[in-house]
């Protein structure tokens, strides 16, 4: 593989501006990520798709938010609506894992079918009774061996279609009581009862490609947060065992201090693999490719590996799986 940037970046439109696309043949990103902002319609999603990876001279993942619920970039009438993921998941009952691999594997062929080839999920962040607002519903729910099993099936859905999944936000992002898009969350937990917990569903999804940190702070490991952190990335990698490739949650996210070229630099020596910058503003664009490198090391070998994992999507009969949906939500899904 020639060089690649240590980056996954979000554009500011529907197409490459002149400026994004000189900057993109120079840094050479590993991947991009899509917002609400990048869709207007299929075919201009796959020119868009196909525009970046040529502009990077490889076949980049590109990446895209499409949980359902709440946190979904394509919306209807054009895509289909899902409920949130906790709603799915308590509807379903103990049918749980069969209708979350359904409604993933009829979003993997959505995705597939525009050119887009990761999403960031299964998120097995672990429900509690105070769990912000803006991560709750999204959860699968408040069990740890719960919440794995039905991530498994969410990550399996994801490959049979031919897409990367994403396993967030390691090593647990279900204690924060504040908003990482916006506040720092301090969780004060000890490590042995966060062993027993949070951090389960993410050990027993260890072997999934590719991983995305959480924004906030673990006590009990570290003052700073878990993505600047290296003594929370050594956990990760030691204890949870994770051995995918491990990106950060948008850099830009206030719960992060300071600039973000100095943020990217310390979230590489921490050692996380990629610096994720999804807002699309070109002169931050350009500090955090700047400053976080080229992928060498442990860091490539983990991205060919993810790269690696994409497989031909398995045949699939999408109205067939809508009908079982429909059936194990007892009508009451919104696919």
């Amino acid at each position: 593989m020639s060089t690649l940037g240590a980056t996954i970046l979000g554009v500011a439109g529907t197409e490459l501006t002149p400026e994004e696309t000189a900057l993109i043949r120079a840094s050479r990103p590993f991947g991009f990520i899509l917002f609400s902002r990048n869709i207007d319609s299929p075919d201009q999603v796959r020119a868009l798709c196909d525009s970046l990876r040529q502009a990077a001279d490889h076949n980049a993942p590109i990446l895209i938010d499409q949980e359902g619920g709440r946190v979904q970039r394509l919306r209807g009438p054009v895509w289909r609506e899902w409920l949130p993921p906790l709603e799915q998941v308590e509807l379903a009952g103990r049918h749980a894992e069969e209708a979350m691999y359904a409604r993933y594997r009829i979003i993997a062929h959505e995705l597939i079918e525009l050119g887009i080839d990761a999403n960031c999920a299964p998120l097995v962040d672990v429900a509690g009774r105070q769990t912000h607002p803006f991560l709750k519903n999204r959860c699968y729910g408040t069990d740890p061996d719960s919440v794995a099993k039905v991530g498994r099936a969410v990550a399996n859905a994801h490959l049979d279609g031919g897409v990367l999944p994403v396993v967030k936000h390691i090593p647990g992002h279900g204690r924060a009581v504040v908003d990482s898009h916006f506040d720092l969350p301090v969780v004060d937990t000890d490590i042995d009862t966060l062993a027993e917990t949070d951090f389960r569903p993410f050990a027993a999804l260890s072997d999934l490609p590719m991983g995305m940190t959480a924004h906030l702070v673990y006590e009990a490991c570290d003052a700073a947060p878990a993505t600047t952190s290296r003594r929370m990335m050594q956990l990760i990698r030691a204890q949870i065992g994770f051995d995918g490739l491990i990106m950060t949650d948008d850099i830009s996210m206030k719960a992060l201090k300071g600039d973000l070229a100095t943020l990217s630099r310390q979230s590489i020596e921490a050692g996380c693999d990629v610096i994720l910058h999804c807002n699309g503003t070109f002169d931050e664009m350009k500090a955090v490719t700047g400053a976080s490198g080229t992928l060498a090391g442990a860091a490539l070998r983990r991205a060919e590996a993810a790269l690696a994992a994409r497989k031909t999507p398995t045949k699939v009969d999408i109205p067939a799986l809508e009908a079982k949906l429909a059936e194990l939500l007892h009508g009451q899904g919104n696919v």
